[in-house]
């Protein structure tokens, strides 16, 4: 038995049918493998290791290294094995005295146009140009190297060629490019952006950013795919520079956006050297964006609080403490609380930025311990309308597919979201899909980057007026109902008639047409009909939506309205099709099928449900009450009124994040207890009396639930920095508090979650090892590994139901001294409120939030672009730097909310969604006017700032340098 390659290693399609197979014979040896495999891949297969440098797992054939020639009996010359494909009877030899010949010659060219650093380059060990010349037998060179001259005649070289240092991560050395072109062919095939190139021709061809330009000055996304697929240190990650080679490596998962990308972590000791992705990770497949691939030194960021503190009152200095002495500070708070209003003046909040096992924990103190069901989470404010509206017409609040799915779509409809910026990894592979010819339909009020970017472009863009989705979402349906699209044999079979008839006869009333809809969305009746059209007739479309669809007044009804369409176009249940909330945070999905909203228990569980109560109360020992408890907008109103005295709060800024900043400050303000458990001294830790250290991604154990429902492990790369995880603190607190709980790793958490959760009745830690994540649901009743595609053969529901959506305008309307409508979302470099890329080099891109606008609303108000402009809403005012585009349509600005000092959501008003309460971000009334210095709020947020800054212990002075700039 032949020795194979690593599983991670592929070069070929594995076989589908025995008809596919190919025979052939590689150096002796009988080899099969599938029809169309290159000869390098079956070498692989056989277990013969053929020498190669531009070739790699992840890119397609390219041939320019000529390393890999071998010799086939029966014809003429040495073809490239990574580009010739077998054919039957072949026969094959890799390992020849003329090959062995022809490769060293070969490696001479290379390594004379090579520097001669290579004991003391920064890649030694792991370059695969030095491993190459190993094995050629490379020992001496016969040509001037290194600026040298043969018989006193200079040669010519790359060798003085000058370093791109200009990205914060990494840096390109053009005098080590070998010009393999696995950099441009990573851009182009696995990232999209096309931002590489070759310059120049022959021995003066030269890989070039751009129009040979700096790195930061050209398209380049910093995703790393360049760097992952260099073979030598032309680019190279600067940490590793600095530090030397790993030592080990340790598989996590990124703590950013929903899609959950694997990484290795790859350390010296307890310091991470750099974060790979890892070729296994189910979604990512080995690919990355900037914030994962880099942004992660925030971990270790002198901000970090390591310290516990605590004070009797924000105006007074904090005091640092010991673990124990913190949390008997705040376990007495809370009891005297609830002696004295009640237990429920009391409640918490759970955090997408905490693992599946410490969320769990959380709710259950707030339950147990606190005997409420005053908790809620941080998808209160974002996807809380995708728990409601996929709840009730589909049984389950959870995307539909796979991300691997969208490669088997035939149409791609976008509403709401611009994956480029907030979810790359995915939108990669969905490019991807797009250059194969997938069509694609773009809702959204602005001009995102999937409308036209390189080698793709939407066949219809309907850009609409914020606040009329629904009003869309109901034009497409009188399209597919009255033109006779409706799959009848789908809706026969899988819905509820009654429901279906119903919503048949609301959408067909001409009412709900694209022509009567035109004068409300703004988008052409013809562009409606023909993307209505090409949505029906697939044969497989698959939508993807994001907060553009949920953080409305009327999300709830957009999130039913969808599903109705995919409903009546057959459009679930199979690949390339489906309903695929793209969640905005790392485990959002996870916090919510934790239990963390008021009226559930994990599972999505309805808290007045007596069976359901009573397995939780078997197994915790306590009775829960059956009344649900308040949502976060409630506890803020409760506060002021109040009778709502006392919060903890995990991993959550909800001053910066939600709604109405001025509103959320004065109930935090009127609380007599706010514990904050986080990594930083964040814009709610400026109201807290308690101040826990909370853990970074790098220190945690547990899981994170991504957005296609993959399970996938968090491992600990390094000791928390405070001494606790967060699952640690939070069993610290619930113990004082009276309610004991003994965990000594959160596998046993997980054990717990299984044994009450049926949706996770077959997720445990050693299967998540075995098979690298698995997908709730997972039970006796699915794969092993769960199930990968909803909906298959039956909704969990039973019968998919219809609900009919009449569009309502929202109360946020245009006035004359409100006439623009502001929308707000983010951008690629940042994350949500830039807690952690603030404090990495990612500030380099975007180092404030600026507010677009287009040409013709900028001219009408004299404002040039970098102008300092107010911004005022019904709810507040505040200033931000002025970027005049044509990203926007005239009458709609556009801001993203990653900075404090910005105060983006002081001027977003209490609308909410009429279901979850879920905030009408997305929908604002302003006008915007050029002005020469900074709102009230923002001065009364830098004095507060200041003064806060003032009460932190000497050490925090780091802090308070950082964020008094």
């Amino acid at each position: 038995m032949l020795p194979h390659l690593p599983p991670e290693i592929d070069y070929g399609t594995p076989a589908r049918s025995a008809e596919e197979t190919v025979a052939l014979t590689i150096d002796g040896y009988h080899v099969a493998v599938p029809k169309g495999t290159s000869l390098l891949r079956a070498a692989v297969h056989a277990g013969i290791h053929v020498p190669k440098l531009c070739a790699t797992d992840s890119l397609e054939p390219f041939g320019s290294c000529r390393l890999c020639l071998v010799e086939v009996e029966g014809r003429r010359g040495f073809p490239a094995s990574c580009t010739t494909p077998v054919e039957p009877g072949m026969v094959v030899h890799t390992q020849t005295l003329r090959l062995q010949q022809l490769r060293q010659g070969v490696m001479e060219l290379y390594i004379s146009d090579h520097p001669l650093d290579c004991l003391t380059c920064s890649a030694n060990g792991d370059c695969e140009l030095q491993d190459m010349a190993g094995v050629t037998g490379l020992r001496n060179v016969r040509y001037g190297v290194a600026g040298e001259s043969v018989d006193g005649v200079a040669g010519a070289h790359h060798t003085c060629a000058q370093k791109d240092e200009s990205n914060p991560y990494f840096t390109y050395d053009p005098a080590k490019c070998i010009v393999c072109n696995r950099c441009v062919r990573a851009c182009e095939e696995v990232q999209g952006t096309f931002a590489l190139t070759i310059a120049g021709r022959g021995f003066a061809s030269r890989v070039s950013a751009g129009q040979q330009q700096p790195f930061m000055d050209s398209e380049c996304v910093s995703c790393g795919a360049c760097v992952q697929a260099c073979p030598t240190a032309t680019l190279q990650e600067k940490t590793v520079i600095e530090l030397g080679q790993p030592e080990h490596s340790v598989i996590t998962t990124c703590a950013y956006c929903g899609v959950g990308c694997g990484f290795k972590a790859q350390m010296k000791g307890n310091t991470v050297v750099r974060m790979v992705p890892w070729k296994d990770g189910k979604a990512n497949e080995g690919h990355s964006c900037v914030k994962g691939r880099f942004a992660w030194s925030y971990a270790t960021h002198p901000d970090r609080i390591k310290t516990p503190m605590v004070r009797e009152k924000i105006t007074d200095p904090w005091r640092e403490v010991s673990w124990d002495d913190a949390i008997d500070f705040a376990a007495t708070r809370l009891k005297a609380i609830q002696a004295r209003y009640g237990k429920d003046a009391v409640g918490g909040i759970t955090s997408s930025r905490c693992t599946n096992e410490e969320v769990y924990l959380t709710q259950k103190l707030v339950r147990a311990a606190l005997g409420t069901n005053n908790v809620d989470t941080c998808a209160r404010v974002c996807h809380s309308p995708t728990g409601y509206g996929m709840g009730q017409t589909f049984g389950t609040s959870a995307g539909t597919q796979t991300f691997k799915s969208v490669e088997h779509a035939d149409v791609i409809m976008v509403i709401g979201a611009n994956p480029s910026d907030a979810h790359p990894v995915f939108a990669s592979r969905m490019k991807k899909r797009l250059r194969q010819g997938a069509k694609l339909i773009v809702i959204d009020p602005r001009r995102i980057d999937l409308v036209r970017s390189p080698h793709i472009h939407a066949q219809h863009h309907l850009a609409l007026k914020p606040g009329t989705n629904v009003a869309i979402i109901d034009a497409l349906a009188h399209v597919v109902v009255t033109e006779g699209l409706v799959n009848e044999a789908f809706v026969q079979e899988r819905c509820d008639l009654q429901s279906f008839e119903a919503w048949r006869a609301f959408v067909s009333r001409p009412e709900n047409s694209p022509e009567a809809f035109e004068s409300v969305t703004g988008v052409p009746a013809a562009e409606v009909r023909a993307a209505a059209r090409l949505y029906a007739s697939g044969p497989n479309s698959a939508i993807y939506y994001g907060l553009g669809v949920t953080e409305h007044a009327q999300g709830s009804t957009m999130v039913m309205g969808i599903c109705n369409l995919a409903m009546a176009c057959g459009m679930v249940g199979r690949e390339g099709v489906g309903v695929n909330p793209l969640r905005g945070q790392n485990n959002v999905q996870g916090s919510c099928d934790m239990g963390s909203f008021p009226h559930e228990l994990p599972g999505y569980r309805h808290i007045s449900d007596s069976t359901v109560r009573s397995t939780f109360e078997a197994a915790w020992g306590v009775e829960i009450s059956p009344e649900p408890g308040l949502r976060i907008p409630n506890m803020f109103e409760a506060a002021l009124d109040g009778s709502f005295k006392g919060l903890y709060c995990v991993g959550e800024d909800i001053v910066q994040s939600d709604p109405n900043t001025q509103h959320v400050a004065a109930a935090l303000s009127a609380m007599e207890c706010v514990i904050v458990q986080d990594i930083f001294l964040n814009e709610t830790a400026k109201f807290a009396h308690v101040l826990l250290p909370g853990a970074s991604f790098l220190e945690k154990d547990g899981t994170f639930t991504n957005a296609e429902r993959r399970i996938s492990r968090v491992r600990q790369v390094m000791p928390p920095l405070a001494g606790l995880g967060d699952w640690e603190a939070t069993m610290k607190l619930s113990n004082a508090l009276g309610y004991p709980m003994h965990y000594n790793h959160p596998e046993e958490i997980m054990r717990e979650i299984a044994l009450l959760t049926p949706s996770f009745a077959g997720v445990s830690y050693e299967k998540i090892e075995r098979l690298g994540s698995v997908q709730w649901p997972c039970n006796e009743h699915t794969d092993e590994a769960g199930t990968a595609i909803m909906h298959v053969d039956g909704f969990v529901r039973g019968k998919g139901r219809f609900f009919n959506t009449p569009y309502v305008p929202s109360e946020e309307k245009v006035t004359a001294r409100y006439p623009l409508l502001l929308t707000t979302g983010r951008i690629l470099s940042q994350y949500n409120v830039g807690a952690q890329t603030r404090r990495t080099p990612n500030v380099h891109w975007h180092d404030e939030d600026r507010l677009e606008i287009h040409p013709h609303d900028a001219q009408e108000r004299g404002i040039q672009d970098g102008d300092w402009v107010g911004v005022s809403s019904r709810a507040g005012q505040t200033v931000l730097r002025a970027q005049i585009s044509e990203r926007m349509q005239p009458g709609v600005v556009y801001t993203t909310f990653h900075f404090p000092e910005s105060g983006a959501n002081v001027i977003t008003t209490e609308n909410s969604d009429w279901a979850t309460n879920c905030p009408e971000y997305k929908v604002t009334a302003v006008q915007v006017s050029k002005v020469m210095q900074p709102s009230e709020w923002q001065r009364r947020w830098a004095d507060f700032t200041r003064q806060q800054l003032a009460l932190l212990p000497r050490r925090q002075a780091h802090t308070a340098e950082v964020f008094g700039k």
